[in-house]
């Protein structure tokens, strides 16, 4: 008999033998002793994972008389018959070749008819996502109401390219790839049932090569027995599979690690010489670089270790490079191999990482020296025992200023009369009488509207029923026609401060403002005028020694007047109770004084009356 290959040899015939895919092979089986099977199913999954292998294992199953725990006993004629591709009533199709209308019509007419041998007839599609639309919608009726003892199988590597509706028809499966330590378990086992000599670590090449694929892994393993005369070693399999030895991998690392382009560079046409596939040096890469990676963290996780064999070689690079070295690496390599997907020139994109991995900076490629990281962790060290005596005197002095803010009496805030009423600041207010002018209180009432302006709406309707009475350089006197805006006004430090740089741009200087109430003004205003009455008297001589003539005629037309005093309202506590006056009850108000409080507050508000 010719020879076959290795993958046809051992084709699954027991779902036990279908590698890696134990959660589907297990619910056939369940299928198939419960007598729960469907009409129609859907295999999907790579090239090699085991499709077309398990439905032929169904379908002896189905029909197998000797069925035992839901697998075929491949020694009945009929078993025998399925396996060697004789039996009429189970039809394999290459929908590749068979996918016009005309081919699923002839299918759909035949499956009309009974079984002649077996028990259900069954038909395996393969690739059945090469079928045209026009064939689709020719099997669409016949998934949905199929003839009696007839069964669907369809397999394909490209799912999203068959319609819904044939989906929903069927049951799907998708078979994953196959382990790396399944398909060599597999492989190990084929070859000690051939006689076979290997090395193991050959194994993991081939294997690797495979991408998950049993019949790849098995194709490649037949080259690599007819290339090493019935023996697999590690060299042969990297002659076949393409791949580098891990003395290259080390050397073109090293370079990396030492800055050597050069070095780089003459390694990488080495091996490209040698015929390696580009493809494969940069997988290669990526999967040694992680290795690294790995073992660098977790060196008791070497079972994981993709390619690299772990020796002393291997323990030394992976304790010289550093991981952000190893970091940069991988995502090079990976744009890398991104973009030779794009082109025709490989190489160049080869050379343009080599240049790049061995020109990354020298605090990036390598870790620090013993040395350094010993003098390194002392700093830190010191650094935090430094942060934990600052911690310790910063809890100090928070405790220190807790007990201080206990004590201290607490900011007390606008004053308010007995009666609920606001309480202004009287003795800020005498201030700025003691030295308040007309010229600043109509400078100020002028640029009043521009102010409330430039105040934010909130703060302009606290303003807004608001009016300067009395000014100086120093202070301003704020009367509001309403007890609750003028409380506000008083406590809003944020306004008051806007009051004041407003106005130090508008007039040249920022007077401190004073709130106090409509009602309130002219009662304080009254106390003012008999409390100071020397006082004013005295400033008015001074004036008069100093500007004689001026003096004379202010005295001659203020002889008869008075100012008029208003008295405090019931609900007001008298200013009396607050600053004690010498004299008893009102006085007459003398012309001097009637003169300083037109000086003060202007002839728009001081009313003079003759007796």
């Amino acid at each position: 008999m010719s020879y076959q290959a290795l993958y046809r040899v051992w084709r699954p015939q027991r779902f036990d033998e279908i590698a890696g895919q134990q959660a589907i092979t297990q619910t056939l089986k369940n299928a198939l002793i419960q007598g729960k099977t469907s009409h129609a199913y859907l295999f999907t999954g790579p090239r090699g994972t085991g499709k077309t292998s398990a439905a032929k294992i169904f379908a002896k199953a189905i029909n197998c008389p000797n069925l035992k725990d839901g697998e075929p006993c491949n020694t009945c004629e009929t078993c025998r018959a399925i396996t060697k591709g004789q039996l009429n009533d189970v039809i394999e199709i290459d929908a590749a070749s068979n996918n016009g209308v005309e081919e699923i019509r002839d299918i759909r007419d035949k499956a009309k008819y009974a079984p002649t041998v077996a028990d259900y007839k069954v038909y395996i599609i393969d690739e059945v996502h090469m079928l045209s639309t026009g064939a689709f919608n020719a099997l669409l009726k016949t998934l949905e109401e199929p003839p009696q003892n007839v069964i669907f199988i369809l397999a394909t590597t490209e799912p999203h390219k068959i319609p819904l509706t044939i989906i929903s028809r069927t049951q799907r499966f998708d078979f994953k790839r196959i382990s790396l330590q399944a398909i060599i378990a597999r492989m190990t086992y084929i070859l000690e049932q051939e006689e076979i000599r290997f090395e193991p670590e050959s194994l993991q090449i081939v294997a690797r090569a495979a991408e998950g694929g049993m019949r790849d892994a098995l194709s490649i393993l037949d080259q690599a027995i007819s290339y090493g005369e019935d023996t697999v070693t590690v060299e042969n399999a990297l002659s076949v599979t393409g791949s580098l030895t891990q003395e290259k991998l080390i050397d073109y690392f090293s370079a990396i690690l030492h800055h050597d382009t050069e070095k780089g560079l003459s390694l990488l046409q080495e091996i490209l010489a040698e015929g390696k596939d580009a493809a494969r040096f940069v997988e290669d890469m990526i999967l040694f670089s992680r290795d690294l990676l790995v073992y660098q963290q977790a060196p008791a996780k070497s079972e994981i270790l993709e390619t690299a064999r772990v020796d002393e070689t291997f323990t030394a690079m992976s304790q010289e490079i550093s991981n952000t070295a190893l970091y940069e690496t991988i995502k090079i390599l990976n744009e890398t191999q991104r973009e030779m997907k794009l082109t025709n020139h490989a190489d160049v994109y080869l050379e343009v990482a080599t240049v790049k991995l061995t020109q990354m900076q020298a605090n990036t490629a390598s870790p620090l020296p013993t040395e350094e990281k010993a003098a390194d962790s002392q700093k830190v060290q010191q650094l935090e025992s430094e942060l934990q005596a600052l911690k310790q005197q910063l809890q100090t002095l928070s405790v220190q200023q807790s007990q201080t803010t206990a004590a201290r009496p607490a900011k007390r805030a606008p004053k308010k009369a007995a009666n609920g009423a606001f309480k202004p600041n009287v003795s800020a207010i005498y201030k700025v009488l003691g030295v308040a002018t007309k010229q600043n209180l109509l400078q100020l009432r002028d640029v009043w509207p521009d102010l409330l302006d430039m105040l934010s709406v909130t703060q302009r309707a606290v303003m807004k029923a608001s009016t300067p009475v009395a000014a100086s350089p120093e202070g301003l006197i704020v009367s509001f026609d309403y007890d609750i805006l003028c409380q506000k006004a008083a406590s809003d430090e944020n306004l008051v401060q806007a009051i004041g740089s407003y106005l130090n741009r508008l007039i040249g200087y920022a007077p401190q403002m004073i709130t106090v109430t409509a009602e309130q003004w002219p009662m304080i205003r009254s106390d003012y005028l008999k409390h100071h009455k020397e006082e004013i008297q005295s400033r008015t001589k001074a004036e008069s020694t100093d500007h004689p003539k001026e003096a004379q005629k202010t005295a001659s037309s203020s002889n008869a007047s008075q100012l008029e005093s208003a008295e405090p309202d019931a609900g007001w506590e008298s200013l009396n109770q607050l600053i004690p006056v010498d004299e008893a009850g009102e006085e007459q108000k003398e012309d001097p004084i009637v003169t300083e409080a037109v000086q003060l507050f202007g002839k728009e508000i001081v009313e003079v009356q003759n007796d």
